[in-house]
């Protein structure tokens, strides 16, 4: 289960990276759990911490970010794929330091006609953490 942390409570979430939307690297509240992060701090502890980051090469702007988004919740996916029992994927970035998709244009010559060339990217990264049940002590 993937959670995210909202004010003073994680909430279980699903990706929703859409390459339309403002924020295109968002998640949606699924409802399903929810846990006060005093209590989630209290009971769990982090037992491996990673980075996700993406970035891909297009000649078309949209098909270079859709591949970017689909690569980045490809990782998350295989993160959650990775939980154990009674285990959470915590999303740690906060709103400063949120993932944003970034973008540079180079300009190209293909077959004696200026195109451009797009190359996407995530920055800062989107960092995760899998999170097990405290021992006692």
């Amino acid at each position: 289960m993937i959670v995210r942390r909202y004010g003073k409570w994680y909430h279980s979430v699903r990706p929703n990276f859409n390459p339309t939307a403002m924020t295109e690297i968002g998640f949606q509240r699924d409802r399903a759990f929810s846990i006060g992060a005093d209590q989630l701090e209290q009971d769990y502890e982090e037992l491996t911490a990673g980075e996700l980051a993406a970035d891909t090469n297009a000649d078309v702007q949209r098909d270079a970010e859709r591949t970017l988004l689909a690569n980045l919740e490809s990782s998350l996916r295989d993160w959650a794929a990775r939980l154990g029992p009674g285990q959470l994927l915590v999303v740690k970035n906060g709103r400063s330091d949120w993932p944003k998709t970034r973008e540079r244009r180079e300009g190209v010559i293909v077959d004696g006609e200026n195109r451009f060339h797009f190359h996407w990217w995530v920055d800062p990264p989107l960092r995760v953490g899998i999170y097990g049940k405290a021992g006692p002590g």
